[in-house]
């Protein structure tokens, strides 16, 4: 099925639910997905020139090659989120699962679905939509402009929630000629439904995945809202106040102002991009009740507080299950990841939001508290073409690599590109084969039972809860 017009590659959601389709298909991950494998060499070779090429026109290529996957407005009138989950649905194996996860998108999460052998629905989306006109830092501009469009997408999809979001510090360059608009399913629908009943037998085991983030937003209407910033660097209050690393930040993109002015937040909401809105929840509950499968729900707040879960469950699950080394983790970045080699090379995953201060610390944090030292470190880092606040430095992110005990490196980062590494996203997947020697045949999926064995062993050590 071809992929629905207008839906982004560089979403969190789509890149996430490709990396866990190919690797439930026993396929890895290369170009995020968004383009056929042969591609690949060519892709590092354009991506290495583009590299070379001065800061102005490297931003341009992200600008440009950002809107080249927006919706144009007069399309919105005929977008149907219909169509999207049903080419999500459709991207896994036909066969019967013990389980389907539903619900918020995470990293740290797909890698425990590719090891639990079972497929994941995302519950939000991005569809970017094309425009010109509101600069980046005049989020009052891009309010207004979007009032009429958001109304006309939301008049023909009556199953989702529209969050108009506009971050000036991390998405600078992609909202100069787009719009975000992440839509958050209320209901299952069809598609959704239909999958649920063709992959779960009767006693299955319907998994939500509930990140409790909330953000502070401005209420345009019944099921639209709009969200001022994103988490990463900036904190909230930075973000509707400003403080001093908002003013440098700024001065350095030679911007009139010095602090932003959002339109005034009314309310609290599950944050556009990672929150969890409750009310699939109750369409979920139902549906299981009405064909005889259970619901668990693992629930959190902070999207990275899931991380330490899954590399602890994949370091036992190493060790003691596959009787393999459980003395490498690899550390992903975003959308940057490799759930089939991390199985297949026998590695650990720790799966961080993005390249900000709290995910340095996050990762840190993990370092310190491990049961023992990692012989080997490696880490892919994503790219978002700003030198944005809370933006972490290559020698930090060099240090944290430093904490492995034999050997580290960098997974397809040019790092004196960073963080306008255009070529990262066509040479993770080949340094990750190349660089990471080891390989062991695939296993049988752990399960959702030992999963589960292994939070009992664990209760209370991570900031998850495991609802039955």
């Amino acid at each position: 099925m071809k992929q629905p017009d207008g839906l982004a590659n560089f979403d969190s959601a789509t890149a996430m639910l490709r990396a866990l389709a190919s690797s439930l298909r026993g396929h890895d991950f290369p170009l995020l997905g968004a383009m056929p494998r042969w591609r690949e060499p060519a892709m590092r070779l354009i991506g290495a020139g583009v590299n070379r090429l001065p800061r102005f026109l490297r931003e341009q290529v992200y600008i440009w090659s950002g809107w080249s996957e927006a919706l144009a407005p007069k399309k919105l009138s005929t977008a149907r989120t219909a169509q999207v989950a049903e080419w999500m649905a459709n991207l896994y194996p036909r066969r019967k699962f013990p389980a389907v996860a539903i619900g918020s998108s995470n990293g740290g999460a797909t890698h425990l679905f590719a090891a639990l052998g079972i497929p994941w629905l995302p519950q939000t989306f991005l569809m970017p939509v094309a425009r010109s006109g509101p600069k980046p830092d005049d989020p009052r501009a891009d309010f207004e402009w979007a009032r009429e469009p958001a109304r006309i997408f939301l008049e023909n999809n009556p199953e989702v929630q529209l969050h108009h979001m506009h971050d000036p510090n991390q998405d600078r360059l992609m909202i100069q000629r787009m719009t975000y608009f992440r839509l958050k399913r209320l209901r299952l629908g069809a598609a959704y439904e239909n999958f649920l009943r063709r992959a779960l037998d009767r006693g299955g085991t319907i998994l939500l995945v509930e990140c409790g983030l909330q953000w502070p937003t401005t209420r345009c209407g019944e099921r639209h809202l709009f969200q001022f910033g994103a988490l990463g660097g900036a904190t909230i209050e930075e973000y509707h106040q400003g403080g001093p690393r908002v003013a440098d930040y700024l001065a350095r993109y030679h911007s009139p102002i010095r602090v932003w002015d959002p339109p005034q937040p009314n309310e609290q909401s599950p944050e556009a991009e990672w929150g969890f809105e409750p009310a699939l929840r109750e369409d979920a509950e139902r549906l299981a009740e009405k064909h005889g499968w259970r619901v668990r729900r693992i629930v959190f707040e902070q999207p990275e507080d899931l991380s330490p879960l899954v590399t602890d469950f994949y370091r036992w699950w190493n060790r003691e299950t596959r009787e393999l080394p459980d003395n490498r983790l690899v550390v992903d970045s975003f959308i940057l990841m490799e759930p089939y080699w991390t199985i297949a090379t026998g590695s650990t995953p720790f799966w961080m939001v993005f390249n900000k201060e709290p995910s340095a610390r996050a990762l840190g944090d993990y370092l310190d508290r491990a049961e023992q030292p990692f012989d080997e470190i490696f880490m892919m880092l994503f790219s978002h073409g700003v030198n944005s606040v809370g933006l972490v430095p290559i020698d930090k992110w060099r240090e944290l690599l430093g904490r492995a005990w034999t050997k580290s490196g960098f997974l397809g980062v040019d790092e004196s590109a960073y963080p306008r590494d255009f070529a990262v996203f066509a040479r993770y997947h080949s340094e990750f084969r190349r660089k990471i020697k080891a390989r062991h045949p695939l296993p049988a999926p752990a399960g959702l039972d030992l999963f589960e064995d292994f939070l009992t062993r664990h209760a209370g050590e991570y900031r998850v809860r495991w609802i039955e």
